[in-house]
């Protein structure tokens, strides 16, 4: 158990019953029953760990009453008062005996372990005199008992868990808490819990599991909790809104309900509490406009609304009345200008700008915050270099200036900030060379300087007099970072937790690391080191517990250990290398593992007992062969992604990959040589969102069991050989937006017609936006009805992310494939466009003509109907694709003309018409003329540039053909009179029908 805490809980102080004539009677001692209930509560405890001193004047035969932390009421000598809070003891369950003090009224038990034991489910209701009871940072489990909901004189309650969160840098932090795992506790019926609750007047239940209760939450609060002042529900697992009922709550002091799923806007009514002091909102969901008026109120003290990126705001005129010490909109989508009435904040303690939508230029006024400790800004329209004034605020901590249009030097000025413990000047502009003066920052433990255009060379040495610096980033800039020029500047370097030196143009791995012992973060990543990791690093690194190793994107040929290796390393990077052999994994585990782009022939030795806690696996273009080891299935369970593409494994997919995935995301086993059927046993609550089996030899069918993955949205199969038909039962699967089946042995109608009539099925695709069933042996005419239910094709979504991908731990992105042929070439989509709308259907036997419903499919980018045997017309409709980047009609028996109104897509840069029956002029527009005379060879009847064949007048078109017959003979005749009536002229053209 963590016993770090973040905050120590306002205590609530409670009036001790006193007897107001205790100077004529006598005192009444400590009962006998109420003492043994003490000893026996002293003796569960294991009183080697913890405060020592705790139980020093507990000792038998003395009046209880004066003991540490125990107070009587002394008219019966009965125990009112018990509070051994934050003494840091242990003990395998609560001791029942502490029930028989019936007469408690306020009982504080916090900060001791009761070693994950549950709460007793009986007892707590003999309590009946409770007014406080604080069980915070116990370690406690299981469901919180319904015997504390009978207290009913209760008026605070307290059993949450404390958790803080130790940022690194802007990608790395970790989250500790004081209990054996998150969310322990439970509430599963909050207003079970409260019924009786109604003289609650502070309700602390953070990391407490209440997301049972649903949207409900904030209504059981707002109806059984009248007299509430405190609402404290941190990392509960909330999900809703804010709800309107909570506006009844006029007496609220404190609002904290950070880190949890919130939705909806902040509501206005809020401003309306007259007491309301601290609005802890962060890390939510919120999204809407939020009221300036909230910061106007007269008493608040504190407005957090980080982290909720749907969040909108600007900041108001802050009036002089301001009581403001913590203000924070860091990561929202706040924007205008920083108001110069900023210097009202008298009282500002704590200041995070950090919205990219900020603008304008910083308002020197800032500079007479004189209180200010910590300051965060960023703004991607900000201007200017870093403000003079900043040398003003002396009081200042922390400084961060990040993704900001910033630009300049760093001042030297900066130096003056003696009291600076971080500094933070990362994705913005500034540049020149690091400047010395720096390094007389010596409080200085966090020093991030990454993403900016800093240039020269810096030698490591010069961070020496830090010695109280942790963390160092100096990554992706213009610098050609140099290791310490000997042993001693080694030996006195700081003692550092974190380094990253992304992209600083080394070419060895630092000597300095070899007196860094306490390393908890190591980037390397996008330089030119090659050979072997030392051995030496590893001796230092034996037994240690790292968040981050990148060894990414150098030359390194080998990692210079066996390959199980003696550390923890939560997220392993080894991609990009010209590593081989056996996977080298950490012995400890791992939760992120990539050893993509190397030369690895084995997977990891003992797969199944290191892999157990790893969620994220991509081992894709190595030299692996043989099977997927069936140690996999082992780790299954926690594996969120798994990514062996591009290998030579043969044999078949272990079944466990696809049948039992609760936890799994991804799949791609693309490119290599598997073999034989798709598991089809796959059970309910699949969570697979990507499957990718393309390019390998597997057969049958696909499973119908898929269906049972609701949360699919890719399925690329393409390259196989699976012998199936359409599949429209796939249609019930609401996320599916790609569906690849090229090249298969796939047959039949794409909608046959009996399918409608089975169970009602429509084969409607309600998200399909990319849909290639290209080189199969699909026939009939194409369907109608199907282009008509291509829904996603028509409309386009107004809630969508710009790229189809999964974020995973340490801020890894997964993005999301497909291979397909676009532009006549054959390409993999290495970052899927969710605006990209592709038809594919190219190289079948489908034959009839195009239906016109096809033009109302209108967000299409691209269209791939060649070499089938589709007969009539090109129809007009097809001028519907405004966006239409991509036309491929060629090989097929299309006649008639083109249509002039193609000339109107501007965006077309790819068209092939050839090898067809045109006729006619090709349209002419100065787009149009771009496209070479390949676009228009087989054609015969087809005149005019860029054909070397001419019209012969400007109005020659081809001649209507009865698209309904199979087969005529038309004879026209004209009959032209010459001269002056005395002789004809007959003309006979003959138009041949073609047998199909």
């Amino acid at each position: 158990m963590l016993l770090i805490l973040l905050q120590v809980q306002t205590m609530y102080m409670l009036p001790v019953k006193t007897n107001v004539n205790s100077s004529s009677a006598p005192l009444a001692p400590c009962l006998p029953d109420q003492a043994a209930a003490l000893l026996a509560l002293k003796h569960s405890f294991n009183t080697t760990d913890g405060d020592s001193t705790t139980f020093q004047s507990w000792v038998v035969g003395t009046d209880c009453c004066s003991w540490d932390g125990v107070r009587c009421d002394r008219r019966d000598g009965r125990i009112t008062y018990l509070d051994l809070g934050g003494r840091q003891l242990q003990s395998s369950s609560l001791e029942p005996a502490l029930f028989g003090l019936s007469s408690l009224n306020h009982l504080d038990l916090s900060g001791n372990d009761f070693n994950n034991s549950q709460i007793p489910a009986t007892s707590f209701e003999r309590l009946t005199e409770l007014r406080y009871l604080n069980l915070s940072d116990t370690n406690f489990a299981g469901s919180v008992p319904t015997g504390i909901s009978h207290l009913k004189n209760l008026v605070y309650l307290d059993l949450s868990t404390s958790f803080y969160v130790v940022d690194f840098d802007n990608e790395n932090h970790v989250m500790y808490y004081t209990s054996d795992s998150i969310w322990q506790l439970s509430v599963p019926k909050l207003d079970t819990l409260l019924a009786d609750l109604t003289n609650l007047e502070e309700l602390h239940l953070g990391m407490v599991d209440l997301s049972s209760n649903g949207p409900q939450w904030c209504d059981y609060v707002a109806r059984l909790s009248p007299k509430l002042q405190v609402l404290s529900l941190p990392y509960c697992s909330l999900s809703g809104s804010i709800c309107k009922s909570l506006s009844s709550l006029r007496s609220l002091r404190v609002i904290a309900l950070h880190y949890n799923h919130l939705s909806g806007s902040v509501p206005e009514f809020l401003a309306s509490f007259p007491n309301l002091t601290v609005l802890q909102l962060s890390t939510n969901k919120f999204e809407g406009w939020f009221p300036p008026i909230m910061f106007q109120h007269k008493v608040l003290q504190t407005v957090d609304l980080s982290e909720n990126h749907g969040i909108s705001g600007i900041l108001p005129t802050f009036p002089q009345t301001s009581s403001l010490e913590n203000l924070f909109v860091k990561s929202t989508n706040f924007s205008g200008t920083i108001p110069i009435s900023i210097n009202n904040l008298k009282s500002l303690k704590k200041l995070s700008l950090g919205a990219s939508g900020f603008s304008g230029i910083l308002p020197s006024s800032m500079g007479e915050l004189k209180s200010l400790e910590l300051l965060e800004v960023s703004g991607l329209q900000l201007v200017g270099s870093m403000p003079s004034w900043i040398s003003n605020l002396t009081s200042l901590t922390v400084l961060q200036f990040f993704y900001c249009g910033l630009s300049g030097p760093i001042p030297s000025s900066i130096a003056n900030l003696r009291g600076l413990t971080k500094l933070s000047l990362y994705n913005c502009n500034f540049s020149g060379k690091i400047p010395p003066h720096l390094s007389n920052l010596t409080r200085l433990q966090t020093l991030l300087l990454h993403s900016n255009n800093f240039a020269g060379t810096l030698q490591l040495s010069v961070f020496s007099k830090m010695q109280n610096l942790t963390v160092l980033n100096l990554s992706n800039n213009e610098l050609h970072v140099l290791d310490g020029e000997n042993s001693s500047s080694s030996m006195s370097f700081p003692k550092l937790e974190f380094l990253r030196l992304a992209s600083c143009r080394m070419s060895s791995f630092p000597e300095i690391l070899r007196h860094q012992g306490k390393i908890k973060g190591l980037d390397l990543s996008d330089n030119q080191i090659n050979g072997s990791i030392p051995s030496w690093a590893w001796e230092i690194w034996n037994g240690s517990h790292m968040f981050l190793l990148n060894i990414s994107h150098n030359m390194f040929s080998s990692i210079g250990s066996e390959p199980l290796l003696p550390v923890h390393i939560e997220y392993f990077d080894l991609s990009f290398n010209n590593l081989e052999g056996p996977m080298p994994i950490p012995r400890d585990g791992s939760v992120t593992l990539d050893y993509s782009s190397n030369q690895f022939s084995s997977m990891p030795l003992y797969f199944s007992k290191y892999l157990t806690g790893t969620s994220f696996f991509k081992a894709s273009r190595n030299s692996l062969s043989q099977n997927i080891p069936p140690s996999i299935c082992s780790a299954v369970s926690s594996l969120e992604l798994i990514d062996l593409s591009y290998n030579n494994l043969s044999s078949s997919i272990p079944s466990c990959l696809m049948e039992d995935v609760s936890a799994l995301q991804v799949l791609s086993l693309k490119a290599n040589n598997l073999v034989g059927e798709l598991p089809d046993n796959i059970k309910k609550g699949c969570a697979l969102e990507v499957l990718d089996f393309s390019g390998n030899l597997i057969q049958g069918k696909i499973p119908r069991s898929l269906a049972a993955c609701r949360n699919l949205e890719i399925l690329d199969i393409g390259s196989n050989q699976i012998s199936d038909s359409f599949p429209c039962w796939m249609s019930t699967l609401p996320k599916l937006q790609v569906l690849v089946l090229k090249s298969n042995k796939f047959t039949g109608q794409v909608l046959d017609p009996s399918y409608n009539t089975e169970d009602g099925n429509t084969c409607e695709f309600t998200e399909l936006r990319i849909v290639d069933i290209a080189s199969n042996n699909f026939s009939g005419p194409l369907p109608v009805g199907w282009f008509k239910m291509l829904k996603s094709m028509m409309i386009r979504s107004d809630n969508e992310t710009l790229v189809m991908e999964n974020q995973y731990y340490h801020g890894q992105t997964y993005h999301f494939t497909a291979a397909i042929t676009y532009k006549g070439n054959k390409m993999t989509i290495t970052k899927i466009l969710t605006t990209l709308v592709l038809i594919d259907i190219s190289n079948n036997a489908l034959y009839g003509t195009i239906p016109k419903a096809i033009g109302d499919l209108v967000l299409l980018h691209g269209l791939n109907m060649s070499h089938n045997a589709l007969g009539g017309s090109i129809p007009v409709q097809l001028s519907n694709f405004k966006n239409l980047e991509s036309l491929d009609l060629s090989s097929n028996e299309l006649y008639g003309e083109i249509p002039q109104e193609l000339a109107s897509l501007n965006f077309l840069s790819t068209l092939n018409l050839s090898y067809n029956m045109l006729s006619g002029r090709i349209p002419q527009s100065p787009h149009f003329s771009t496209f070479s005379n390949s676009s228009f060879l087989g054609n015969n009847g087809l005149c005019g540039p860029p054909m070397s064949n001419q019209c012969r007048n400007q109005s020659e078109t081809s001649l209507p053909y009865d698209s309904e017959k199979n087969s005529a003979d038309v004879l026209l005749f004209f009959f032209t009179a010459l001269g002056f009536g005395i002789s004809f002229s007959i003309t006979v053209i003959v138009i041949l029908g073609r047998q199909r």
